[in-house]
């Protein structure tokens, strides 16, 4: 049996003693620009959840952002699809499987223009929401026509919005609420210079444009789930499981956070605190992006060159290992945790869940695909709270720079192959990706003197934490960080890195 709207009506709703129609029948809410896997699973699961509460009583109407996209299997469907979350809460582990009922229909804005433009005719409509991902967002020089479809999104939706102002004769009350999911930095403020771009490009109506700037709300905003899609690698058991054929299936992760930055009074429309979800409104994103970026970022950073040398393969292993498991949580709690200003049980609430999501036995996370790009990741991830601990307390933090030592051994590499570069370590072979001029010169800084054939550690330490380049200062600057890098490197280079770390963990370290 295949998924649709009547294997519904049949068989799970009936079998649940759920009413469908009235799920089904609510008018169209959200137009949604992206029909890929995470917004099935987070914008669309939310909403779902929403109506099956009468909290929210709409649907969403899903518009494909490229020409290629799944809305044809949607539309089959009829907007259904199974969504399967599995992880680790509260210490133990949870699957849980949802028929998402929110998506009405689907649109291919390339083939039906007039479909897609007639969206903007529904007074119902309220909510803009996308994931086009980090290209999405950008500006692309477009002559509007009517009548001619539009490639980049932002065009799109300033055709949209331009036709939504003509049909209601600019009422201040058919204004959208815009959230944008693509992972940029302030996307919502960027999204709506672009709108306001194409406006004066095009030269529309200068009413048009004081609509989108006084009746539009464009919210920064920052998104939290690890998705995993179709798992190819599993499906025949799930379907046996399940009963039916779904060719939309979507996994991801328990964990979710979604922060939305703005006018708080709108929280009301979209009541997601009613149902505990993870949903923050805020008028500063910011702490909350530092947050994501040093502890979870930061923390995968700050072991993958500990784990790769160590043999491990993924993240879960790592966090299991008694040595570089001991060394994620001293670094995380001792080190990254005390140099964000957010209240001491929210920082730890968040460490907890993210320890949580690096066990997830249900996520196979490759260290030496987390590797690449390794050292522009440190200096925006991990070294500013290596330079926050160092200012608060004098010195450099013990595990923060092990981790960077342990990364400069990583770099340690014998030739440049294909773009990467070839190393070896305790006699397993591996590749670095990253940049060729970064490569080139890790390559030259890790030669031995020419009258010695061994490498002179403090003289690689200084040369690599003196480019300006990589780390934007002059690391040898930071008091005691050459000297305790050069004995990390030492240690890791002859000892391994096992030992490396029981020394490091066993030793009384300054700041513990």
């Amino acid at each position: 049996m295949k998924l649709n709207k009547t294997w519904l009506k049949k068989q799970f709703y009936s079998q649940h003693e759920l009413e469908v129609n009235p799920l089904l029948d609510l008018p169209e809410k959200v137009i949604q620009f992206g029909e890929g896997n995470f917004l099935r699973a987070f914008v669309d699961w939310m909403i779902d959840r929403l109506n099956q509460h009468a909290l929210f009583n709409g649907r969403v109407v899903v518009v494909q952002p490229i020409e290629k996209g799944l809305i044809d299997i949607l539309n089959e469907q009829d907007g259904l699809y199974t969504l399967v979350l599995r992880g680790i809460e509260r210490g133990r582990v949870v699957e849980t499987k949802r028929v998402v009922t929110a998506i009405s229909r689907a649109l291919n804005p390339y083939t039906d223009w007039q479909g897609y433009l007639s969206c903007a005719e529904n007074p119902d409509l309220r909510i803009v929401v996308s994931n086009t991902t980090e290209a999405g967002i950008v500006y692309e020089k477009e002559t509007f026509i009517k009548g001619q479809p539009l490639r980049s999104f932002p065009a799109k939706l300033a055709a949209f919005l331009f036709h939504r102002f003509n049909f209601f004769d600019g009422d201040p009350q058919k204004g959208m609420l815009i959230l944008p999911c693509e992972l940029i930095d302030k996307n919502g403020r960027k999204l709506k210079e672009l709108i306001l771009q194409y406006i004066d490009q095009w030269q529309l109506p200068v009413r048009f444009k004081e609509w989108v700037d006084e009746h539009n709300h464009f919210f920064n905003t920052l998104v939290d789930r690890i998705v995993t899609g179709y798992p190819h690698d599993e499906i025949d058991r799930l379907y046996e499981t399940l009963g039916y054929q779904d060719r939309l299936l979507d996994t991801g992760e328990i964990f979710h956070l979604w922060v939305i930055e703005g006018d708080s009074r709108f929280k009301t429309e979209l009541p997601f605190n009613r149902l505990g979800l993870n949903v923050v409104w805020t008028t500063d994103l910011s702490p909350y992006r530092e947050r994501k970026v040093r502890v979870l970022n930061g923390t995968h950073t700050m072991t993958v060159a500990v784990a790769c040398l160590c043999g491990l393969e993924t993240v879960k292993e790592a966090v299991e290992d008694p040595l570089v498991g001991q060394f994620i949580h001293k670094g995380i709690f001792d080190e990254i945790l005390p140099m964000l200003p957010l209240p001491e049980a929210e920082k730890k609430a968040f460490a907890d869940s993210v320890l949580e999501r690096f066990k997830n036995p249900f996520i196979h996370h490759r260290w030496i695909d987390i590797a690449l790009n390794s050292i522009s990741k440190f200096k925006t991830r991990c070294l500013p709270s290596l330079m926050d601990y160092y200012r608060i307390n004098g010195k450099p933090p013990v595990y923060l720079t092990f981790s960077l030592a342990a990364l400069l051994v990583f770099y340690r590499g014998d030739k440049l192959l294909d773009g990467k570069l070839a190393a070896t370590y305790e006699k397993r072979s591996y590749y670095v990706n990253d940049d060729e001029h970064t490569l080139v010169f890790f390559l030259s800084c890790w030669q031995p003197r020419p009258d010695e054939n061994q490498v002179d550690f403090l003289s690689a330490a200084r040369r690599i934490l003196g480019n300006t380049e990589l780390w934007g200062q002059d690391l040898n600057q930071v008091a005691g960080l050459t000297e305790s890098v050069t004995e990390a490197l030492e240690c890791i280079s002859t000892s391994g890195m096992p030992t490396a770390l029981e020394k490091l963990l066993a030793s009384k370290g300054a700041n513990r």
